[in-house]
Formats: structure tokens, C-alpha cells, sequence
């Protein structure tokens, strides 16, 4: 994406009044690419979050996402207007699905959500995922699998961002926020551009067909990006990647530090440090985190293949992690045993051989991995000791967490108000799922030009957003903070 600038054989040189300072011939692409991002893009994306902390972060995060939406969605607009226009597009992409099927081999449409359920469980037709990998992803992975940014019981940086939040509806209204922009806005401008590098790179009916392309479909979006857009705009498109990577470092980096502070270093190291001690010692861990995720990034030779790993090794724990809110029976073992048990299975699928392509491989490893690490942490609750009833008490009186898995601990106290807000989480739940769901479609819709089905998805959107709204100033928001009627009462009468 860089090219000239970091070909190889190119030569860098750093003169001063004639003296040769510096003098480096770069070598392989993909070598110097990495040592841009490990010796530069990690220590510069360190030192912001060194001197900013949280709030340093969250700024430079608006501003990287705002750089980057707006560049990929002009790069998804320059390249549609190349090929004549969103019409053009969709009867080219037409055209190729046609050639393929000529060539005999399996193929589905390629702008169907839905897989081809014709095809079977297992298909390795093109242009359609596998049934049995659309069937984990709606199934069983979201509540599963833990992985960055959507962990199934709460926490990681997603909760962290909700604790720095004005109060529960700016929490709230925030974390609904992001659901829609991470799911339903970000994703189009990247399905628009692969769409046209299908449409003109495929060797079956391209408009002009590339080997390249069909070696390796991944690149087709830089194929598109270097061929579409004029110098200016791919210099500040290379921009936006590099600040999309570094939100993504920054926040890495900061929510890393707090768990090293708050669950280690203050738990079992320092318990009654001061809190400028705790401020310089999570600095000093930020520096530990940049030297080591710059010596992984040096390590890793495959981004989807790290990806995958990070899933498989989450598979299974998230229904332990949800459980703890739910059911008192769930203690410390319940969870390590899960994190230990996904490791180990994901690490020994490895090296089996399963028939199928990369999608389906994935979808069998993730559903064994899911049912050994259920299994193992189910056993190991039920053997092992639950934890103290004081220990119980103090998480129930602080969380108030719903009473049907916590009656037993209810019962000790009564003099905290029942909590009875499942049903009302579960609508919630599923107005917001209905929320996402109908705004990624909706504009895909519109992208696409089905204008009345567009129009009402996302009248679906709206309404299941006021829903949600409906139901939470109902309940009340100072409520959702876990506050009783009576404090909240006390509270009042203060005022």
C-alpha cells in the first residue's frame, strides 16, 4: 500500500553539512512495512497513552475513527463511480456469478446473506458461507466465544468505557452507539469496495482479471485503493490505516495497564500505595506492554490465522462469564478452569486434520472447543467449593444482580430489595439486537438501492430504538446503577 516509499532496494539517507548520518537500504516490503508498525506506530501510539491515560485515548479514538470512516467510505464512492455507477456494479457482479456457473463449480449469490442451504452443511462453493459456519456465528458465538469488544458477560474495554460515562443513560446510549457504528455503518464501506474488487479483478468475467487477485482475494481492497484513487487520496487513505491501527493499539495498551493495576499489581504487589504510586506504576506497565506487543507483531505471520486463534481460544468461556451474573454457584475455579480448558483443546485441535475449507475447519474447531470447555467448567463448579457466603453477600449487595439464581443468597438479605428485571433485560436485549440488526440492513439496502426495503429496516430500527428507551425511563435509569427505591428515596429527600 506504501509502495515506492518502501520498495525495496530503496536507499535512506540522513545528511548533515555533508556527512552521511544515517544510511539504510530497505529490504523485503513486508519486513520494512512491520518494522514501521513495531518500531514507530507502537512506541508513538505508547507515549499518547503514556501521558494521556483514559482520556487521552478516548479523544485520539474520535478522532481516528472519524479520519477513517470518512476515508473509507470515499474510497467506496470513487471506486463505484469507476465502474459506472452502483447499477453497473450489481449487473457486473451479475455477469461473474454467470461465468462461474459456466465453469461448473459451485457457487451461491454473491449478494445473498443468507448461505446457499442447497449447497449443504459443508459447502466449498464461492460466494457463500458454509451452513454450518452461518449456524455457529448465529447460534453459538456470541455467547460462546470472549473476544475483544464483545465479551459475552461484560467487561474489557467496552465496560471500562461505560464506568467513565456521566451517569447510566450516557452509559447506555454510548454502548448502543457503538454497537450500531462498529456493526452497522463500518462494515458497508468495506463490502461496497471488496464488491467492486470482485467485480473488476475476478478471472471469471472480470472487467480486467488479475492473477494477483486470484492468488489472493485479501488484496483485492489495496488493488482497489492503489488503481482508484488519486496520489493525495491514497496518502491520507494510508493515514487512516495507520491511525485505525493505532486506536486500536491505544486502547489495547490502556485497558491492558488496568488490569495489570487493579487485578494484579494492587490486588498482590502494592495493596496500600498511594494513588500517585499506582498512576506512575501503571506508566511503567504501558512501557512493559509496548515492548511486548512489538515483539509479538514481530512474531505473527498471519492476521487471520491469529485472529481465528484468539476465537478459539475465547470458545467456551462466555457462557461461564455470563453465568456468574446469574448464578451463585459459579466461583473463581468455574472461570479458570473455562480459560484453561479452551487453550488447551483450541491448542490440540491444531493438529488435527479436518476435511472442509478454512470456514469450515474454523466452525467444527470452535463448536468442540465450545462443548469440551462447557463441559470441563460445569464439572469443576460442581466439584469444587462455592465461594464464602461473605464474599456472596458483598457481590450481591453491591451488584443486586437478578434473585432467581441468587435466592439462597437473597434470603441473608432482606434488606435489599428483590431484583426481578430478566424479563426486561431479555426485551431490551432483543430490541437491541433488533436495533443493529435492522440498521446494518437497512443500509445495506439503501447502499444497494432497494430504497423501500431500506427505508423499512430502518423504520424497524427506530422503532425498536424507542422501544428501548420506553422501557428503560419506565424502570428508570438511576435504578440500572443497582440503587434501591429506598436510597433512592433517601437520596431525594436529602435534595
Amino acid at each position: 500500500m506504501l509502495g515506492d516509499a518502501i520498495a525495496q532496494g530503496r536507499v535512506l539517507q540522513l545528511v548533515l553539512g555533508g556527512h552521511v548520518l544515517f544510511h539504510y537500504t530497505l529490504g523485503d516490503p513486508a519486513h520494512t512495512g512491520l518494522l514501521i508498525c513495531v518500531l514507530l506506530l507502537v512506541p508513538f501510539t505508547g507515549i499518547y497513552t503514556f501521558i494521556g491515560g483514559l482520556w487521552g485515548v478516548l479523544v485520539t479514538d474520535l478522532f481516528q475513527f472519524c479520519l477513517k470512516m470518512t476515508m473509507i467510505v470515499v474510497l467506496a464512492w470513487v471506486a463505484v463511480a469507476k465502474v459506472g455507477g452502483m447499477t453497473l456494479l450489481k449487473i457486473q457482479l451479475s455477469n461473474i456469478d454467470s461465468a462461474v456457473r459456466q465453469t461448473g463449480q459451485p457457487t451461491g449469490s454473491i449478494l445473498s446473506f443468507f448461505p446457499s442451504f442447497h449447497l449443504g452443511w459443508t459447502t466449498d462453493a464461492i460466494w457463500t458461507l458454509p451452513v454450518i459456519t452461518f449456524a455457529l456465528y448465529l447460534a453459538m458465538q456470541w455467547w460462546a466465544s470472549w473476544y475483544p469488544g464483545a465479551e459475552p458477560g461484560g467487561g474489557g474495554y467496552v465496560a471500562q468505557r461505560m464506568f467513565s460515562a456521566k451517569d447510566e443513560k450516557n452509559s447506555l446510549g454510548a454502548t448502543l452507539w457503538f454497537n450500531i457504528a462498529h456493526y452497522a455503518m463500518r462494515s458497508w464501506p468495506w463490502i461496497v469496495t471488496g464488491l467492486v474488487a470482485a467485480a473488476v479483478y475476478s478471472p471469471h468475467g472480470g472487467l480486467h482479471p488479475s492473477a494477483e487477485f486470484a492468488a489472493e482475494p485479501e488484496k483485492g481492497y489495496v488493488m482497489v485503493l492503489r488503481d482508484f484513487l488519486p496520489p493525495a487520496l491514497r496518502g491520507l487513505m494510508v493515514a487512516a490505516f495507520l491511525a485505525a491501527f493505532m486506536s486500536t493499539v491505544g486502547t489495547q495498551l490502556n485497558w491492558g495497564t488496568s488490569y495489570l493495576i487493579n487485578d494484579f499489581y494492587r490486588r498482590f504487589v502494592v495493596r496500600r500505595g498511594s494513588e500517585k504510586h499506582y498512576v506512575l506504576a501503571s506508566k511503567l506497565f504501558i512501557v512493559f506492554l509496548v515492548i511486548l506487543s512489538g515483539y509479538t507483531a514481530a512474531h505473527i505471520t498471519s492476521i487471520q490465522s491469529a485472529w481465528q486463534l484468539l476465537l478459539g481460544m475465547g470458545a467456551g468461556t462466555g457462557g461461564v462469564l455470563m453465568l456468574r451474573w446469574y448464578w451463585w454457584r459459579i466461583n473463581a475455579w468455574s472461570e479458570i478452569s473455562a480459560m484453561v480448558a479452551a487453550f488447551v483443546v483450541s491448542m490440540s485441535l491444531q493438529r488435527v486434520e479436518f476435511a472442509g475449507n478454512s470456514s469450515v475447519v474454523f466452525a467444527k474447531t470452535a463448536m468442540i472447543t465450545t462443548a469440551a470447555t462447557t463441559l470441563v467448567w460445569l464439572v469443576t463448579t460442581l466439584l469444587t467449593q462455592p465461594e464464602s457466603d461473605e464474599r456472596l453477600l458483598k457481590f450481591y449487595r453491591r451488584v443486586q444482580p437478578t434473585v432467581h439464581g441468587w435466592k439462597r443468597i437473597a434470603l441473608q438479605a432482606p434488606e435489599i430489595k428483590p431484583v426481578r428485571d430478566f424479563g426486561a433485560n431479555a426485551f431490551d436485549w432483543v430490541m437491541g439486537c433488533t436495533l443493529v440488526y435492522c440498521c446494518m440492513f437497512g443500509i445495506g439496502e439503501l447502499v444497494l438501492q432497494a430504497w423501500l426495503a431500506g427505508l423499512f429496516l430502518l423504520a424497524g430500527a427506530g422503532v425498536s430504538g424507542y422501544l428501548i428507551y420506553w422501557s428503560l425511563s419506565r424502570r428508570g435509569w438511576e435504578t440500572l446503577s443497582g440503587a434501591t427505591d429506598a436510597a433512592l428515596s433517601t437520596t431525594k429527600a436529602d435534595d
